[in-house]
C-alpha cells in the first residue's frame, strides 16, 4: 500500500518526512533495527537475533509491503536518516475484516519532537478512510510506560491483559497488554 509522502515541522522547528519505504532503503531500515534492538527491551525482538535481518531479508520483506494492499508502514525521515517507522496491518478474513492492528518505533534520540502522534494520526486517518474498518489493535510490553501515555493519548484504551507473555533478560516474565481504538 503506498501514500502520498507526509512533511511536517518537528518541535525542534526540522522538517520531518514520513513516506513509504523503497527497495533502496534496505540498508538504511537495516540500521534503524540493529539501533533499535540496541536501545529497549521493549520491541519483540533482541540483539541475540539480529542475524536474521539480513539485507535479502529485509530487501524480500520491504518488496512485500511495498506491492501489499493490506499492509502500510511508514518511515519517518529526519536529516536524511530513518528516525522511526510505523505500521497498519489490515486484517482480510471475512470474520476479521473490520480490524487493523498498529504499531510504531523510534530511535530514542527523536523522542519527544512529536513523530509518534504524528504517526499515529496517518495511521488512524488511513484506518478511517479504508471501508469496513471499525477497530485499530495493537500491543505493548508491561513496563513501557512511553508508549502507553501515547497510545491513551491518542484515544487507545487498554482491553486485556495477557500476563507471563514476555520473557525479559533477567527471566521476569511480564505481561502485554492489549488496547483498542473505535473509529
Amino acid at each position: 500500500m503506498i501514500i502520498p509522502e507526509i512533511t511536517f515541522k518537528l518541535k525542534d522547528e526540522r522538517q520531518a518526512i514520513l513516506r513509504c519505504p523503497e527497495i533502496s532503503d534496505t540498508d538504511g531500515v537495516l540500521e534503524y533495527l540493529v539501533k533499535t534492538t540496541y536501545e529497549t527491551d521493549f520491541l519483540l525482538r533482541s540483539p541475540e537475533e539480529l542475524d536474521k535481518y539480513t539485507y535479502e531479508n529485509e530487501k524480500n520483506y520491504l518488496e512485500k509491503i511495498i506491492s501489499s494492499k493490506n499492509i502500510l508502514m511508514l518511515l519517518c525521515v529526519v536529516d536524511g536518516k530513518i528516525a522511526g517507522n510505523c505500521q497498519i496491518d489490515f486484517m482480510d478474513h471475512v470474520k476479521t475484516a473490520h480490524r487493523a492492528k498498529i504499531g510504531i518505533a523510534l530511535l530514542s534520540k527523536y523522542w519527544n519532537l512529536g513523530i509518534g502522534t504524528k504517526m499515529f494520526e496517518v495511521l488512524i486517518e488511513t484506518a478511517r478512510n479504508r471501508e469496513g474498518i471499525t477497530q485499530l489493535e495493537l500491543e505493548y510490553i508491561e513496563g513501557n510506560d512511553r508508549a502507553r501515555a501515547l497510545y491513551e493519548k491518542m484515544g487507545f484504551r487498554a482491553v486485556a491483559v495477557l500476563p507471563k507473555m514476555i520473557k525479559s533478560k533477567d527471566g521476569k516474565l511480564l505481561s502485554e497488554i492489549f488496547m483498542s481504538y473505535d473509529l
